[in-house]
């Protein structure tokens, strides 16, 4: 091994562009968030390939003047910070200096740019680093920026990239964010000489409506707060316009989209009593603070920050978007109203809802006879059958206990109560089961060993689920249809904003195939196949099971209930369900007598 010696500055700039250019859409964030700084009030993005090809930008802003315009594509060239004071309390989306001289080292690229003290525009080209001498060209005030055949110099990342729909739905996303984030200025987005996107200068409610659309916009609730350095604005969704995935949740600081693990649980929490755990909130939110309060160097790619005081920014955000749910109705505010305040007059609990007072009255004690528990096949209900998918063949029937032998575990079925609980009776006593956190463990481990043996049963549909998605769930069905079919999916690309489901995991057949498969897709879109199959793999595997579990209000038949006490029985940590929560309490017949005082 050689000693210690300086890298050549193009191989510097690369390895940058390791870390800022990740695929296009990096590219096409850092030369958006220029034209921002500059002004511009109209910017034109084309793109080709996916921009894997050509990432063009065109604005009308200041320009660059040509004495300035070789220093523009240099290394730590910046106008936007010149002291350890602009960095703290910088302003601009940029201020690095490094992500033109990245993407120039991996691009061949061009620039034109013609400020408002030149008669004509300036032309500079480069290829992989190397820059030619200003030439005289022909522009309007502003800048134009072409970067062609990303990577063409280091083949190793390039083969990194995904398809051509899978680039091209990243960027789309990226162009969405920087026009949410300036609704004054004007963005057009071309892809292969088809406009895809084209939005006049507006105000923020219009921009959103635009982007998000007439959905989101009737569901939003407007959020206007201001405390001391801190202001929020922007729009939270109604907890009844929740998703399936975060694909609806935008957050701006200081005009800079961030994903933030602070801000994102704050928000949780301002939902966390009226939205289901496995939905998610839809909100478009600008976070306003003192720069000084907010460090943006934290990433190189700006989408993380780290605030001064995190509690205060976390409790400001929990405290606007909860105060504007309850104004909404979403809650019911303070807790401690009293329950003629929730019925109208003249009515009870039970009647409001739709109840009838007949269907409480007492009557005759039931009488159950002894059933035996084998269910013909041919019979068995779909979840029946689904608790016992892939069982052995030689598996003893089910079959009540004889009178003089022990009960098992966890007893025989008595009944259903509201359709969210089962009531057996054991050796013990009572047994009290959550029957939806029971089989959501069932199902769960289920899963866990069909997907250890490569072999999650399928069950194709009857008729194909067809539904509408993002340019990123088509590109990732068209791209992991293997990793889809290993998790029991079988899902196919309709048109560019729809697929069609036309397989789902056996073990999941009750569950609904279009929530299923925005869920899965959803991990594989954030986390990428090789995260979902190892790290994320029992969230998502959690995430199904839930989907796929019964329903509360769900009737079931005597053999079902017991054909479930029977597989929790089987199963590793079937006490509690995937989320923590127990699935079910025994009470002895001593708690039960002390309840009825008897003996005393």
């Amino acid at each position: 091994m050689s000693g210690i010696h300086l890298l050549p500055d193009l191989l510097i700039n690369q390895i940058a562009a390791g870390e800022v250019v990740e695929r296009p859409a990096s590219a096409l964030k850092e030369l958006l968030e220029n034209s921002v700084d500059a002004g511009a009030t109209a910017i034109e993005v084309r793109l080709v390939e996916g921009g894997m090809k050509l990432i063009q930008i065109t604005d009308n802003g200041t320009g660059i003047p040509v004495a300035e315009l070789p220093l523009a594509l240099a290394r730590h060239a910046t106008s936007k910070i010149a002291s350890l004071d602009d960095l703290e309390r910088v302003g601009s989306l940029g201020f690095r200096g490094e992500a033109l001289a990245s993407i120039a080292s991996v691009t061949r690229i061009a620039l034109t740019s013609r400020s408002h003290d030149e008669e004509h525009a300036w032309l500079v080209e480069g290829e992989g680093g190397a820059l030619m001498a200003p030439q005289p060209a022909a522009h309007p005030i502003g800048t134009t920026i072409a970067a062609r055949d990303l990577y063409f110099n280091t083949p190793a990342r390039r083969k990194f990239l995904k398809t051509e729909a899978t680039e091209y739905a990243h960027c789309e996303e990226m162009f969405k964010r920087i026009a949410l984030a300036h609704p004054a200025i004007g963005f057009t987005l071309q892809h292969n000489a088809r406009v895809a996107w084209h939005l006049r200068p507006s105000d923020l409610a219009t921009r959103v409506h635009a982007i998000l659309g007439e959905e989101f916009s009737q569901a939003a609730l407007a959020v206007a707060v201001e405390a001391t350095d801190l202001c929020v604005r922007g729009f939270a969704g109604v907890p009844a316009y929740s998703r399936a995935s975060r694909d609806a949740q935008y957050c701006f600081v200081n005009g800079r989209f961030v994903r933030d693990k602070l801000i994102a649980h704050a928000l949780r929490e301002a939902y966390k009593d009226v939205l289901h755990q496995a939905r998610h909130p839809a909100y478009v939110l600008f976070l306003t603070l003192d720069p000084t309060g907010v460090d943006v160097n934290v990433h190189p790619t700006k989408i993380e920050v780290r605030f001064r005081d995190s509690r205060a920014v976390h409790q400001f955000l929990y405290h606007a978007v909860h105060q504007a749910l309850a104004r909404s109705g979403g809650e019911d505010v303070g807790n401690h109203a009293s329950a003629s305040a929730f019925f109208p007059q003249g009515t009870t609990p039970a009647s409001a809802f739709g109840y009838s007072a007949s269907r409480f009255t007492p009557q005759a004690r039931p009488v159950q006879s002894y059933m035996p528990l084998v269910v013909n096949e041919a019979q068995a209900s779909p979840l029946y059958a689904t608790l016992f998918a892939g069982a052995s063949e030689t598996q003893a029937p089910l079959a009540p206990m004889p009178e003089h032998s022990e009960f098992p575990p966890l007893g025989y079925a008595l009944g259903q109560l509201h359709g969210i609980y089962i009531l057996a009776q054991n050796q013990a006593g009572l047994v009290l089961v959550d029957m939806h956190a029971a089989h959501e463990r069932v199902v769960y481990e289920k899963l866990k060993r069909a997907l250890d043996l490569s072999a999650v049963p399928t069950q194709p549909l009857l008729t194909p689920a067809a539904l509408n998605v993002s340019p990123l769930d088509v590109a990732t069905v068209a791209e992991q249809g293997a990793i889809l079919m290993q998790l029991g999916f079988e899902m196919a690309v309709l048109s560019p904003s729809s697929i069609a489901v036309r397989s789902i995991p056996a073990l999941l057949q009750d569950a609904d195939p279009n929530e299923l498969a925005r869920a899965v897709l959803q991990d594989l879109r954030e986390f990428g196949a090789s995260r979902v199959l190892t790290e994320r793999r029992n969230e998502l595997l959690g995430d199904m099971a839930c989907h796929g579990s019964v329903r509360a209000n769900r009737r079931l038949t005597l053999p079902e209930m017991n054909a479930l006490l029977r597989e929790m029985e089987a199963t590793e940590r079937a006490d509690q369900c995937n989320h923590g929560r127990p699935t079910w309490f025994q009470m002895s017949m001593a708690d039960l007598d002390k309840l009825f005082m008897r003996g005393k």
